[in-house]
């Protein structure tokens, strides 16, 4: 019986995490409409930054001597393109639809010294050129070696690349300048008109010559002539950068039909290859899950219940007296922790905190949130961690007259500040180190601006709201009395110690996320596509579930040795997770990146902190809360004289 409610239950879970991992298909995104176009229509072919996974550093497209056009026209971003470090600009890059072009000249430069070092340092730190067609980064199709007829997609393509002539062991810079575009697009039988579906490009190195005068677009190439249908195909005469070098840039774009639907166009940027692995997460987080829940239903419904019928049968003074375990600290364990206002501040964030990241995956699951909305996702957790001030100022506040505290504009004025500003001093540190490196990932004094008024103008009013709220409700009542003086703890065994516990506390939370944790961090340092939010959801879950029975399993056991001071235990019992992600991001670090640069190791390190610090303020606030049901309800289900 226990085995068949097992398989459906595991059953419902495969079948709903499928349904929440695919992308979001057949309806259209709001803000994202499709465009249609008829042959001839101009496409217009947008850049953005140059990215390196080595360096972790953003720069703008025309920081480098590449093709311009007349006039260069910034695009709008919004706040988590910005953040980001996305500067999307116009380009040379000039497509008619369904008109292939063949070795179009786009411009011709000679190289200086300051310009061939430009381009040696992007090649050497593995820089990629990103490009954007009707809202499509530019991809290269890359065959997979374990499956035929198979390719990845990678996103951008490498300004240049290092190499050697044959016979010879000096390493030769050469640059990537003729471009072989394939537009793919989905026809609508009815009106003709089309739908883009595919951006890719093949990159070559091809050191152009011509004959007689430079003419510039109408100058007619001996390596590259679609009069003598003459096409690159290889990077056989590749182009050296050196001093003094003319470099010709050049472009081919061929368009080919798609039964590829534009709801569905980016499911072949998303689709993942190894699923199988992110099962494997959700079984290991089961098993944890399972082996917990089983802990947490045997202190429940076994020896919990026969604690609080035995203690109920208690008649006689004399047996009252020879009381042992939790019942024993009845007493105490409502007694108010030392720094209870800082306890209230922490709770209070993690509920914001907490309450952000619930919103934004329930958005994310439903496809609102899709990588088709650049920046989307990171301005959405942004807002909603402003707007959700309100709850972080009524849960602290709360908790703080629950401990007969008063004065509540205090606690507010913590809860607002304590999280967001030590985060911010780490951002403004940080942000000053890229805009030392002149990397466009360094926010502009303008969104500075704007994240500070989030701050004041919207987060701390409603910190405040929420306080008074929380502050103007009955205070919740202790199911037994505290006493006045506090009773003395016996000498704790070595693995009830306080760091032991907690350190011991943190493993199963982490444990139970690591395997998504890796795909989380080769989302946003390797630069690729996440977009399992199904999968992470359903860990999410998970992660709840085990932050609270990890601390109530362990509380239970404090108590029975006669420990009344859980508050702050329990916090960091599950907080302490926190402390293994970030040595998972050190491990992370120098197993799997290729991080040379000291600034760009400084930038890993601190967005880890920060997001190790979130994590600990919302593992931390979960094992609280669980605990604090916990408690409240055995204390509540004894009679006490």
């Amino acid at each position: 019986m226990a085995r068949a409610s097992l398989a459906r239950g595991l059953l419902w879970i495969s079948v709903l995490a499928s349904v929440f991992s695919l992308p979001a298909r057949s309806f259209y995104l709001p803000g994202v409409a499709p465009e249609d176009f008829h042959t001839g229509d101009e496409l217009k072919v947008k850049v953005n930054k140059l990215t390196s996974t080595k360096t972790q550093l953003p720069y703008s497209f025309y920081s480098l001597p590449l093709c311009r056009p007349p006039k260069i026209v910034d695009s709008t971003e919004n706040l988590g393109e910005v953040l980001r470090g996305d500067r999307i600009e116009n380009s040379p890059y000039l497509f008619k639809m369904r008109e292939p072009q063949m070795c179009k000249i786009v411009c011709h430069t000679k190289l200086n010294e300051k310009t061939t070092k430009a381009f040696k340092e992007k090649i050497d730190d593995e820089y990629r050129v990103n490009m954007i067609l009707d809202n499509l980064p530019l991809v290269v199709p890359i065959p997979r070696l374990d499956q035929e007829n198979s390719v990845v997609y990678q996103q951008g393509f490498h300004v240049g690349l290092k190499g050697q002539y044959a016979g010879t062991k000096d390493q030769k810079h050469f640059i990537h300048n003729h471009l072989s575009f394939t537009v793919k697009y989905h026809k609508d039988l009815q009106t003709d008109s089309a739908r883009i579906v595919g951006f890719e490009v093949k990159p070559y190195s091809v050191k152009h010559e011509y004959e007689g005068e430079w003419k510039g677009e109408n100058t007619r190439l001996t390596t590259c002539d679609p009069h003598a249908k003459r096409a690159v195909t290889s990077s056989e005469t590749p182009q050296e950068v050196e001093n003094k070098q003319d470099i010709i840039f050049t472009y081919d774009v061929e368009f080919k039909e798609s039964d590829v639907k534009w709801a569905s166009r980016w499911d072949t940027y998303l689709l993942m290859a190894d699923d199988q692995i992110h099962w494997f997460s959700i079984v290991n987080s089961l098993m944890i899950v399972l082996f917990l829940s089983g802990m947490v239903a045997m202190i429940m419904l076994r020896t919990l219940y026969r604690d609080i019928s035995k203690y109920n049968q208690l008649e006689t003074q004399e047996e009252a007296q020879e009381e042992t375990g939790w019942k024993l600290v009845h007493g105490d364990v409502f007694r108010p922790p030392s720094n209870s206002d800082w306890l209230c501040v922490y709770v209070g964030t993690g509920v914001q905190f907490f309450g952000m990241l619930l919103v934004t995956m329930i958005f994310a699951v439903l496809g609102f949130l899709s990588p088709s909305n650049r920046g989307g996702l990171m301005t959405a957790m942004l807002l909603l961690f402003v707007f959700m001030g309100l709850f972080a100022g009524y849960a602290a506040t709360r908790l703080f007259k629950m401990f007969k505290g008063t004065e509540w504009k205090k606690i507010a004025l913590k809860t607002a500040f304590m999280f967001p500003a030590s985060v911010f001093v780490v951002f403004f540190i940080l942000n000053a180190l890229i805009w030392g490196e002149k990397s466009s990932g360094a926010v502009p004094f303008g969104t500075m601006f704007a994240l500070v008024f989030l701050w004041f103008g919207i987060s701390v009013p409603l910190v405040f709201v929420g306080g008074y709220l929380g502050f103007k409700k009955p205070a919740i009542e202790d199911p037994v009395k505290t006493n006045k003086i506090p009773r003395q703890i016996p000498e704790q065994a070595w693995y009830m110690n306080p760091a032991f516990s907690i350190l011991i506390g943190g493993i199963l939370p982490f444990g139970a996320v690591f395997i998504e944790l890796f795909f989380i961090l080769t989302s946003i340092w390797l630069h690729q596509f996440y977009y399992i939010f199904g999968f992470l959801f359903i860990v999410f879950v998970i992660l709840i579930i085990t932050c609270a029975e990890i601390t109530v399993v362990l509380c239970y056991f404090q108590l029975c040795s006669e420990d009344y001071l859980w508050w702050w235990r329990s916090y960091l019992t599950a907080g302490s997770s926190a402390l293994y992600l970030f040595l998972y991001a050190a491990f992370y670090f120098f197993t799997k990146l290729e991080i040379t640069k000291p600034v760009s190791g400084i930038l890993y390190f601190g967005y880890m902190l920060i997001g190790s610090y979130g994590f600990f303020v919302l593992t931390g606030t979960i094992g609280f809360y669980a605990c604090f049901w916990f408690t409240r309800l055995i204390y509540s289900s004894v009679k006490i004289d």
